[in-house]
């Protein structure tokens, strides 16, 4: 080879791309989403706990106000309930199953 082939060579291997490690590639996303992981987790969990704190906190003032409603709201709760659960039996085929498909 001649001395600028050797030149240009080693220009173009500056702008080469550096070698990649799958395995190195693997270890660090592994660690990233494990991170991601427990920040989640902590997240929810802190959710969680401010979100039941406040539910018993508040819970005297509720319990009666929901007594109250369920008394006149069960029956179409109920109803709502079966409509639900037919739906989710039949799933998308609740149009052929009463017949309203044509």
């Amino acid at each position: 080879m001649t001395q600028a082939d050797d030149h240009l060579k080693g220009l173009f291997a500056a702008d080469e791309p550096p070698a990649r490690d799958p395995v190195f590639s693997t270890a660090v996303m592994e660690k990233v989403m494990r991170r991601r992981f427990q920040e989640d987790v902590a997240l929810l969990s802190a959710a969680s706990l401010v979100g039941g704190g406040a539910l018993w906190a508040l819970w005297p003032g509720l319990q009666p106000a929901l007594v109250a409603l369920s008394q006149g709201l069960a029956p179409a709760l109920g109803a709502l309930g079966v409509a639900a659960c037919a739906a989710m039996i039949l799933g998308g085929r609740a149009r052929s199953a009463l017949g309203l498909e044509s």
